[in-house]
Order: structure tokens, then C-alpha cells, then sequence
């Protein structure tokens, strides 16, 4: 490694630990005013993932929302994910007797999900909302999970990123040989959480679902987990409300019997989520690019950014034939 390059990850190191102790020193009202700023002007400066956004807005709103409205949603998506990276900061300040001043716990059906105290489940949530703190607010309820960290190119991040996020009580494991440790916690009756609307390339680890009527690659951990072990996936999403505070949804815990496909298990967790989405657009990540591959026989418009490849149709073919 270069001088350089060791030079930089300090400074970026530097920059986290100043971030991770300046941002809980702001009242809140502030931060979120801070995050609305930076995420503006990502949305000004950041060309291609806002053509992107606009573009995926389009394609899922054009026929209800004009021009104006399709950019606004675009803005205020960036907006929301600014002021999450922010929280993530501020949720130094968060603490099981504060929790409630900044989140409310909303439970589809409470007695199911208790019944997993004992047995363990598999939760998983989108990319939506503050999504961070649904992790941080389930630990201060009890719920401790296993969670799989991002690999980052400066490792001295990673130790500092793990220590917030095990502060309620999660363990946070690489992703290197992940899939086995997670399935050893949810045998032992651990529960273990995951993020599952990202594209993932074709394989033997995805899964295809229908997301806002367009083919995508997304993973298929949770399902295969859910398929080994037997035990409920309970989805779960993180909403914004105007004043600032978060309503955390917990939906009734998902039971799929030995006849269930890695297909169907995760088209059932993402079906919980999209009427949600749809509901409030702004707080997902429309500036990703959700739908990369194009299918053979698109029959709906693809995004331009959509590419055709052989192993996505035939992860088509294979997913066709069950």
C-alpha cells in the first residue's frame, strides 16, 4: 500500500470519528436540517444518480405523476437518505430509555413475533426509510440480531462502523463466509436480519422477483435460510413521519411450508413491502439501479441503464421452471 494511499484512509478514519462526535452534539431538528442540505445538493451534483432516479420514478410513476412531481420524489429521495446517514451519526445519543421519543414500535401481530423470542426468526427490510435505526430500536426492544457488515477498501472503518451498530446488542460479522455463520445463529435460535432489495448478480445466490413490474436479480440468503431452518421471515420497514420521528412497522411473521420455492419466499417478503413504497415513494433508493438486466422478452419499458446478459435469462429460464 502507498504512503498515499495510507495517507488518505487516515484521513477518512479521522473524518468518521469527527462525524461520530460532532453530529450527537446537534439538536435533532438541526441534524435532519443538515441532512435535507446535503442531500439537495447530491441531488444537484450527482448527475448520474439523479438521471437515475428520475428515470426509475418514470418508469414507475409516469402515468400518475407529472414531470414536477416525478423531480420533487427524485429530490426528497435523496433528501431521506441524507438525513439516514445522519442519524446513523446521531444515533450515539439513542439509548433504551430514549428510544421512544423517536420511534414508535408498530407490530402487525405482536404475539407471533414474541413467540420468536425463544425460536429465533430471519427479518429482513428494504432500503427504505431510516433503516439503520430499525436495526438499532428492535436491539433496545429485545430482538438482538446477527447482521452482515459492508466490506469497505479502508479496513480501519469497519471497527468503528461494527462498534455503533452493536451498540443495542446485534452482532455484526463480515461478509466472508457469512451464510454459514448466520445459519449457525438462527440453529441456535438467534435471529439474523438483512437488507434484500439490492440487484445482485444472476446466480445460483439470486432469486427473481417482480418489483414495480420489472424482473430483478435480488438475493436469495433469506429464502434459503427460511427453507433450511423452517423458521418464520418477519418483514419489517422503517417510515418517516413529519415531525421527524419514525414508525417502525413490524408485519405478521411469514410461514412457508416444504413446497415453497426460493422464488415465492422472496416475492412474498418484497409483495409486504411495495404497496408501501408505492404509498410514500420518496424514502427508497430510486437513485440505484434497481432493474440492470434486461430480460430476453421484456414485455413492459426497461430503464436505459438496463443491460441484456445471458445469465439473467437464464435465471429467468430457471426460475420459469420452478
Amino acid at each position: 500500500m502507498s504512503r498515499w494511499i495510507q495517507f488518505r484512509y487516515w484521513l477518512e478514519w479521522l473524518g468518521l470519528q469527527w462525524l461520530y462526535f460532532a453530529i450527537p452534539l446537534l439538536p435533532r431538528r438541526f441534524a435532519h436540517a443538515i441532512g435535507d442540505l446535503f442531500g439537495s445538493l447530491a441531488f444537484h451534483l450527482d448527475r448520474r444518480g439523479h438521471d437515475t432516479a428520475i428515470e426509475n420514478l418514470t418508469l414507475a410513476f409516469g402515468g400518475e405523476k407529472d414531470a414536477k412531481a416525478i423531480r420533487r420524489l427524485a429530490c426528497d429521495s435523496y433528501r431521506s437518505f441524507a438525513r439516514t446517514v445522519i442519524d446513523l451519526f446521531w444515533s450515539r445519543r439513542l439509548h433504551e430509555g430514549n428510544f421512544t421519543d423517536f420511534c414508535e414500535f408498530e407490530p402487525e401481530d405482536l404475539e407471533a413475533i414474541e413467540r420468536t423470542r425463544e425460536t429465533g426468526a430471519i427479518w429482513v427490510t428494504p432500503h427504505y426509510g431510516n433503516f439503520e435505526w430499525l436495526a438499532f430500536i428492535m436491539g433496545f426492544l429485545g430482538f438482538r440480531f446477527t447482521i452482515v457488515a459492508q466490506d469497505f477498501r479502508n479496513a480501519s472503518l469497519i471497527e468503528t462502523y461494527k462498534e455503533n451498530r452493536e451498540r443495542s446488542g446485534h452482532e455484526v460479522i463480515p461478509q466472508r463466509g457469512a451464510a454459514m455463520h448466520l445459519l449457525e445463529s438462527l440453529e441456535k435460535g438467534g435471529h439474523v436480519a438483512f437488507l434484500t432489495d439490492l440487484t445482485i448478480k444472476p446466480g445460483k445466490a439470486a432469486a427473481l422477483i417482480e418489483c414495480f413490474g420489472r424482473k430483478i436479480s435480488a438475493t436469495a440468503l433469506h429464502a434459503k435460510l427460511a427453507q433450511l431452518t423452517g423458521l418464520p421471515i418477519i418483514p419489517g420497514i422503517c417510515i418517516p413521519q413529519p415531525d421527524g420521528r419514525y414508525l417502525l412497522k413490524g408485519f405478521k411473521p411469514l410461514e412457508f411450508g416444504p413446497d415453497a420455492t426460493e422464488q415465492s419466499i422472496a416475492q412474498a417478503c418484497w409483495d409486504i413491502f411495495e404497496p408501501h413504497i408505492r404509498e410514500h415513494p420518496a424514502p427508497w433508493l430510486w437513485m440505484y439501479k434497481h432493474w440492470r438486466y434486461l430480460p430476453e422478452k421484456a414485455e413492459v419499458a426497461y430503464p436505459s441503464y438496463a443491460q441484456s446478459i445471458p445469465a439473467f435469462d437464464k435465471l429467468v429460464a430457471r426460475m420459469e421452471r420452478g
